[in-house]
């Protein structure tokens, strides 16, 4: 029987296990574990050969960095971004990979939005430096707005994502300096996340200067932000679409799985379900 697990500390309430059995049951691989591995910083190290073990893993905060060292390989994904979210065991070898891209992608491209135009996002640490990295080899015009403790380290991804594709368009601004119109809003901040679900990262008139809006948050289900897109007529994509996604796309590069969109959608649609439990 094959084993996998999610590795994370502090984990809490996470939605990783019930995705990961729904996609299993796709994959016609029912039998497999998943588990939650919740290992603090100074256990890490004697806790490897157990993830070793494993036919596979995930990893969220703190470890899609530090996780690195314990690795035998990196896939290009995992080298562009030096983070880690999921790894599998190929014959003994544990390699690295970054689901968190192509789940991004996935997700926009499953709601019918494009990663290209005018692009406003909101955020840039953690997955927003991702995000930004891709708006920027999509060609997109990006605009990161970041708050003025911030500026600094948006301003540092800017420059790395120009390294990467020299003709990318990037400002960096304030929310005060918000200007103009935007093909996409993308919020990669938490403002809004549960339990403060009545903050929104923008004002309704910048949200109503968008075609589309994309979300990280996934709890709650529909975000303030959301609320207010959908209300101005503005199609919106929840954080639940990425991070199904992103975990459909573990299973590919675990067991070679391959996923119709409408599975996918269904399983988004029962997780939503099971978060308002």
């Amino acid at each position: 029987m094959s084993k996998y697990a999610l590795l994370g500390y502090p984990l809490g309430h996470t939605m990783s296990p019930p995705i990961h059995k729904r996609l299993f049951e796709l994959d016609g691989n029912p039998g497999s574990e998943y588990e939650v591995c919740e290992i603090p910083p100074e256990k890490l190290a004697e806790r490897s050969e157990y993830l070793n073990s494993l036919s596979g893993y995930n990893i969220t905060i703190p470890y899609k960095v530090d996780i690195i060292k314990y690795l035998d390989g990196l896939d290009e994904s995992a080298k562009r971004y030096n983070s880690v979210n999921c790894v599998v065991n190929r014959d003994g070898k544990n390699i690295g990979y970054n689901t968190d891209c192509s789940g991004f992608l996935r997700s926009l491209e499953a709601g019918g939005a494009k990663l290209g135009g005018r692009v406003l996002q909101i955020g840039c640490g953690g997955v927003g430096r991702m995000m930004a990295i891709e708006a920027a080899l999509h060609d997109a015009e990006l605009t990161i707005v970041a708050l003025p403790e911030f500026i600094a380290g948006a301003r540092e991804t800017a420059e790395e994502a120009v390294k990467l594709n020299p003709a990318a368009k990037i400002s960096v601004v304030t929310h005060e300096e918000i200007r103009g119109e935007f093909d996409l809003l993308m919020n990669a901040s938490p403002v809004g996340m549960y339990p403060n679900t009545d903050n929104c990262p923008v004002p309704e008139d910048v949200v109503k200067s968008c075609k589309c809006v994309f979300e990280v948050i996934y709890n709650p289900n529909v975000t303030k932000l959301m609320s207010i897109a959908e209300k101005n007529g503005i199609p919106a994509i929840g954080g639940m679409a990425m991070l199904v996604w992103q975990a459909a796309v573990a299973h590919e590069i675990w067991n070679g799985a391959s996923y119709r969109d409408e599975d996918v959608e269904k399983i988004i649609a029962e997780m939503k379900a099971e978060l308002t439990k």
